[in-house]
């Protein structure tokens, strides 16, 4: 057949192609041979293999003679004013350090290199030594946790890496570091902080001693009178919130189950004071639905915080609330507190710290009038007339430099030298306001000056008198044609914002108190 006939000639060829390959291989094997391997011929050139180089054990020379070498093309960015950490932070690599985040109110931090058993105090002295802080005193160390809107400041004593072991792990808990000149406040002012209508009535008055008496030697000894009044607490797992009576004592916070009624029977125990930490809470409306904006957290010491572990109560008044948690902190810490206090004070009457600091008492009215060279205003009804006088007076000497030739380029000069003034800050609002004053202590005569928002081309002063923000609107007029600024209707008039602060460090005028503390933001 034809198929068969056709496979067969493939077959065929294929024994051909086949035959010719083994007959190629053949010939090739005749013609390569492998030759054994044999040394090298007397001629040929040597073999170069690879040698063992020697390492220097001093490397850092080379290193630094290369470094040293070769141009930094960015020494701007290299020096020590623009590095994140501190100067000299570095530890040893021998030394016990470790590392620790803290953020200024402008929420730039720096990282901070501490040892051990470093204290808040100690912390704290290192950084006003580096942010070249202009005072000493006054500053503190604020654990802040923002998700959950509590706050609190750092005892002087407390060891801060122990505070920072108690935080979970991915929080974003900080620490702040800010002035508080309320730190010790109820020592200087007991009765503005314990009114008689919370003390409670199992005081011990028999001695026939006034309840500002009594204060003021509980609070030398280190303890705090008991405590009673009704809060606004929070139910667990519920929105709700409920009026309840509670007693603070120095054996622990107790509620009453029936009113307001003390008995024994009657009373629940709440919590012990030794372990758990009181907190300011930050927008309590918002995050808590809470009656109040005066409201406080009291949380277990060792334990992260957690929402469920909280107890959240409300008071009706700002007293209230500074009453409860200034109570807390004595009845926590007793003897070490008022030690705290006196290692402040010492601090204070050091000779670096007196240049700064001016007491209110060491300030008295003087009428130079006469011809004795000045006397002493013992009457207060006088001192009152001539501090009138002295800002009419003021008034005039302002009036008559205002018309010299040269005035007013010296006037436009200084219309924006308020700028650069720590108490000014700019276009903040009335809230914003209200929280920097709060969080660096509630104390009389701390002030800062701000933009208004509602007026164009007006400022606002925001005072600080009995645990309440006050604000007056500052007002630009003109007299005469020029610019002048005023508080009290063109009464008294200022050239810029400067001069207007300065008078009222010295003269009330129109305002409660006297301008003290300036509420400054430091940055780190």
């Amino acid at each position: 057949m034809e198929v068969e006939d056709s496979w067969q000639e493939v077959l065929d060829a294929s024994a051909e192609t086949s035959g010719d390959a083994e007959a190629l291989l053949g010939s090739c094997a005749q013609n390569l041979s492998l030759q054994p391997l044999s040394s090298p011929e007397p001629d040929a050139p040597p073999i170069r293999r690879s040698q063992p180089i020697v390492i220097t054990v001093n490397r850092a020379e080379g290193l630094d003679s290369l470094s040293s070498s070769v141009p930094n093309p960015f020494p701007e960015l290299c020096s020590p004013s623009k590095s994140p950490v501190l100067v000299g932070s570095f530890p040893p690599p021998t030394s016990n350090k470790h590392l620790i985040k803290v953020f200024g109110e402008d929420s730039h931090s720096r990282s901070v290199w501490v040892s051990r058993g470093a204290t808040t105090r100690e912390v704290c002295h290192m950084l006003v030594q580096t942010a070249h802080c202009s005072d000493q005193e006054n500053w503190a160390l604020l654990e802040v946790h923002p998700t959950l809107g509590l706050e609190r400041c750092l005892e002087d004593h407390e060891v801060v890496l122990e505070v920072q072991a108690t935080w979970a792990l991915k929080s974003d808990t900080r620490f702040v570091f800010c002035k508080n000149y309320a730190k010790y406040e109820f020592f200087r002012k007991p009765m503005a902080f314990f009114p008689e209508s919370m003390i409670s009535d199992s005081a011990d008055d028999s001695k026939g001693m006034t309840s500002s008496d009594l204060i003021q030697n509980l609070l030398v000894s280190g303890t705090c009178p008991e405590i009673q009044g009704f809060l606004q607490v929070k139910e667990p797992s519920r929105k709700s919130w409920k009026k309840v009576y509670f007693f603070l004592r120095r054996s622990g916070l107790y509620c009453s189950n029936k009113g307001s009624s003390k008995e024994p029977r009657h009373l629940q125990y709440v919590a012990d004071l030794d372990d758990l930490n009181v907190f300011t809470v930050v927008n309590g409306r918002k995050l808590y639905g809470a009656p109040s904006e005066f409201t406080f957290s009291i949380k277990p010491t060792k334990n992260p915080p957690r929402l469920q572990d909280l107890k959240i109560l409300s008071a009706d008044s700002e007293q209230t609330r500074t009453c409860w948690t200034s109570a807390f902190r004595l009845f926590k810490y007793g003897k070490q507190l008022q030690s705290n206090y006196q290692l402040s004070k010492t601090a204070l009457q050091s000779p670096e710290a007196a240049k700064d600091v001016k007491s209110e008492a060491s300030l008295v009215a003087m009428d130079f009038s006469g011809k004795t060279g000045g006397r002493v205003i013992e009457n207060p009804m006088e001192a009152q007339s001539a501090e009138r006088e002295e800002g009419q007076a003021w008034r005039r000497r302002e009036a008559l430099r205002s018309s010299l030739p040269n005035f007013n380029s010296a006037a436009k000069s200084s219309t924006g030298v308020h700028k650069s003034q720590p108490w000014f800050h700019g276009r903040v609002s009335r809230k914003e306001t209200q929280r920097l004053i709060e969080k660096q202590g509630l104390v009389d005569g701390m002030f800062l000056i701000r933009e208004s928002q509602q007026h164009a081309k007006c400022f606002v002063l925001s005072l600080c008198y009995k645990l309440k923000t006050k604000h007056y609107l500052v007002i630009p007029c003109e007299d005469d044609g020029r610019r002048y600024f005023t508080m009290d209707d063109g009464v008294t008039l200022f050239i810029d914002l400067l001069q207007l602060v300065e008078f009222h460090q010295i003269n009330k005028g129109i305002l409660p108190v006297c301008l003290k503390h300036p509420c400054v933001c430091v940055a780190l």
